[in-house]
């Protein structure tokens, strides 16, 4: 035991889990995935010349992420793969901080660890994390101010607690950075924190003056990038904002919660049993008014999980192409299961809280940190994250800007511990052996999902190779926005986004294709004219193209996956 202690043994076997999935699915691919390819060109220009030049895609400020990964390029040479290790570096880093997080927020060593391994080994932290997305950075960032916050309120003297608390503020200005609504840590979670230490008045006046310090930190780095050439501007709140649509999709979004936590939320289904039936109806009846509603698009009459289909899609990958649909991943059935696991969970922990029958004594010894205090770090910060999230759900007419899965990771780590906490201190104080295999079945399912998507953008890279080899180039070619982005950055400096505010005029209109094909970013990426495009579907557009098909691999599934060319052009009738 008092190895365990000493070595942090349960927090080093969840970063090792993390580590062990990710290379079990086998994460490389020479393209970008979602946003990530101009950011692994910016650390590829900072390791060349010293000087962060933006591209035209970047509305993350990114800061020391584009650092590390110029530190990887540096040691291991300019690969998109060495650039994304440095994103499974803090992964797994975050995922060993988690689990002292949780510790430190009074839940014991099992249950904590099973805790952080239902977020950690979830499909959607998977995914991001062989990636070089910010989201994982920013998550960081969040998970290390909660840790430094929670160790200033156990810390012994004044002393200590001064010296967490510039820890937490110095750590969330540094590390929030890469993605600035992970500043959300220096701006609300540290005063709150604060507010804690209001009776000790040498505590309160440093961390007022440090937290200050912080504050003008984030103005700083805020007003150098909205003087940087090439980034993109995005306004605080939109100039058209449809308030009822806004709180319409961030409700439909916060539903994926329950989803992203399955291992934790399902282990409240018992407790439905012991509610009253009126109160399961209201219940009931209010989930039924946001999962039945005519905002919900055509084809999807019932909103199942996964809710918001950005990442976690049923198709098992990020959506990649504007023609042909992507093979089924996860079938109506199996949706349907996950809903009823996912929203029945959420029920239930509702219902538990609203139970009056139950004691509020915890079940086991007392903790050294109360449920007011946790309730005054993490819920200002909740509802300040879920506002920043408003402008987002409020431009879902555009799917380019649609809200994503992605955003919820803050939410999910400070709904984490208050979800083990209340376990343990009101139903049980151990997490029951279900949980651990719960956990393990998210788990296969993050890793078929994590490979399936590596093994279809290799498939691409294959299939740009196999057409380049026949003498067509990558600008005659529609190989998703992703590989397009990347292929309109070797022939321009940045891309044509008409958010790039300086330098003037530097957007210039560009028209969509002609013909019936459809082409996604096509403004940004006016180098590009494609004759051909890759698809699921042969008969997609103008027809098949006379060029081999690519196989890929799909884990959990049928069969293989299969990628065809197809024209973007009419076949000559002359």
């Amino acid at each position: 035991m008092q190895l365990i202690r000493r070595f942090r043994i349960p927090a080093l076997f969840c970063s090792l889990a993390v580590l062990v999935c990710e290379l079990i699915s086998r994460p490389y691919a020479n393209m970008g995935i979602c946003d990530d390819g101009p950011y692994v060109l910016i650390a590829q220009k900072l390791a060349a010349t010293g000087h962060i030049f933006y591209n035209g895609n970047t509305t993350p400020f990114l800061g020391w992420q584009v650092y590390l990964g110029a530190a990887f390029i540096k040691i291991f040479g300019f690969s998109f793969t060495s650039v994304r290790m440095s994103t499974l570096l803090v992964a797994a880093t975050t995922a060993w901080l988690l689990q002292r997080t949780l510790v430190l927020a009074g839940i014991n060593e099992r249950n904590a660890t099973v805790g952080t391994l239902a977020l950690a080994l979830s499909p959607l932290y998977l995914m991001l994390s062989a990636t070089y997305m910010t989201d994982i950075f920013g998550l960081f960032a969040i998970v290390i101010c909660l840790y430094g916050c929670l160790r200033a309120l156990q810390a012994p003297t004044d002393r200590a607690t001064v010296g967490w608390l510039c820890f937490a503020v110095a750590t969330n200005a540094l590390f929030g950075s890469a993605r600035q609504i992970a500043w959300l840590g220096v701006l609300v979670m540290a005063p709150s924190t604060l507010w804690l230490f209001r009776s000790r008045r040498r505590v309160f006046v440093a961390g007022a003056a440090v937290t200050f310090a912080g504050a003008l930190f984030v103005l700083g780095c805020m007003l150098w990038f909205l003087h940087q050439p090439y980034n993109v501007h995005e306004p605080l709140i939109p100039s058209t904002f449809p308030v009822r649509g806004a709180l319409w999709r961030i409700s439909s979004d916060l539903l994926d919660i329950p989803f992203l936590l399955l291992p934790m939320v399902t282990l409240f289904l018992p407790e439905l049993g012991k509610a009253r039936p009126r109160l399961i109806a209201v219940l009931l009846l209010l989930y039924l008014l946001v999962a039945v509603h005519p905002r919900h698009p055509p084809h999807q009459v019932f909103l199942l999980e996964p809710t918001i289909g950005d990442w976690l899609t049923v198709y098992g990958l990020f959506p990649p192409f504007s023609n042909g649909g992507a093979p089924l991943f996860l079938h109506l059935g199996t949706q349907i299961m996950l809903t009823v696991a996912s929203f029945g969970g959420l029920l239930g922990i509702v219902a538990s809280l609203l139970s009056p029958r139950r004691s509020r004594g915890a079940l086991g010894p007392p903790s050294a940190i109360s449920w007011r205090q946790i309730g005054l770090l993490v819920v200002p910060f909740a509802i300040a994250y879920t506002l920043l999230l408003l402008p987002r759900a409020a431009t879902v007419g555009i799917p380019y800007y649609a809200a994503a899965d992605r955003y919820l990771l803050g939410l999910l780590v400070v709904a984490l511990p208050c979800l083990v906490r209340y376990y343990q201190d009101q139903i049980r104080s151990r997490l029951p052996d279900a949980s651990i295999f719960l956990v393990a079945i998210m788990a296969i399912y993050g890793v078929a999902a994590t490979h399936n998507m590596w093994a279809l953008y290799r498939a691409r890279v294959v299939m740009a190779a196999e057409l380049r080899a026949d003498g067509i180039p990558d600008t005659s070619v529609d190989n998703g926005w992703e590989y397009n982005f990347n292929v309109e950055l070797q022939h321009a400096g940045h891309l044509n986004d008409e958010r790039i505010v300086i330098p003037a005029h530097a957007y210039v209109p560009t028209p969509p294709p002609a013909g019936k094909c459809l082409m996604w970013g096509y403004g940004e990426t006016p180098h590009i004219h494609p004759l051909y495009g890759v698809s699921f579907d042969p008969n997609a557009c103008y027809g098949p193209a006379p060029f081999t098909p690519v196989h890929y691999s799909r884990w959990l599934a049928s069969s293989p996956g299969t990628l065809y060319v197809v024209r973007y052009t009419p076949v000559s009738t002359h």
